[in-house]
């Protein structure tokens, strides 16, 4: 038997021709065309979740709860019920933020479609990270924007307003946590404090990692089966994993409680 035969027999792929570089932007392009229906989609599926919700949709049905609807109807956990919630706040939220800014009958419109066309590029992971805080999110946006809207430098169309909601949603996911509202005087205390905000900023980068092995929608278990073989291999306890990883969907300190700090 041949070495070709022997590749085959194995299940080795064939050699593929060189890609050019007219095929490689294509690739690229529908790759970037999914991504931005990915994002347009949670859009609408934030404004859809937030008519429901505010319609109490589960009561006509015969369910009990928001959580007991998901099960039922949509076979999800109430982790996940819960953090579509928290998408649909933070849209909501960042919506009023850009009607604020722009003062546009445009953005005042709050179905669907309109979520859709105001799409602003955020993922679900970003809007969950920012959820907590989203009320800082929103008063940096219409600052931003009022700020661009009065010098004129400016115009404030669709791609200007897109940026600066994206910008003010990276900069708190980034800002560093914030200061006690009365500064210890106990240089020992202050010393300790700083030693914990790197551990938190530390364990949120790992629950970044986390959250590209198991993204956001996946539920505690569901991300325990899947993270088990990371943490094992990087030496990191595995519910120290899954708690960084709830840490960086919230930004709340408070899930790092009981596992890490």
């Amino acid at each position: 038997m041949g070495e070709r035969d022997e590749d085959q027999e194995h299940g080795a792929e064939p050699a593929r021709p060189p890609l050019t570089e007219a095929r490689a932007r294509e690739m690229t392009a529908g790759l970037r065309e999914a991504m931005d229906d990915v994002r347009r989609s949670v859009a609408v599926l934030a404004a859809r979740v937030r008519d429901a919700h505010a319609a109490r949709v589960w009561v006509p049905l015969g369910h009990s709860s928001w959580e007991s609807y998901c099960r039922a109807e949509f076979h999800i956990g109430r982790a996940q019920a819960y953090r579509l919630l928290d998408v649909a706040r933070a849209l909501a939220a960042i919506h009023g933020a850009v009607a604020a800014g722009t003062e546009t009958s445009r953005t005042r419109d709050t179905g669907p479609s309109t979520a859709a066309a105001l799409d602003y590029g955020l993922s679900q992971r970003a809007l969950i990270a920012v959820s907590s805080r989203v009320d800082v999110v929103a008063e940096l946006i219409t600052r931003r924007l009022a700020t661009l809207a009065h010098s004129g430098l400016q115009a404030l169309d669709t791609a200007t307003v897109r940026a600066v909601v994206r910008q003010a949603v990276r900069d708190v996911r980034t800002a560093p946590p914030p200061l006690p509202a009365d500064p210890l005087a106990d240089p020992a205390v202050v010393a300790l404090r700083a030693v914990v905000d790197d551990l938190a900023a530390n364990r949120h980068a790992i629950g970044e990692l986390m959250l590209e092995v198991a993204p956001a929608y996946l539920s505690d278990t569901e991300a325990a089966d899947i993270l088990a073989l990371l943490c094992d291999q990087i030496g990191e306890p595995l519910d120290h994993g899954l708690a960084a990883r709830r840490y960086a969907m919230s930004g709340d300190c408070r899930a790092l409680h009981g596992a890490v700090l």
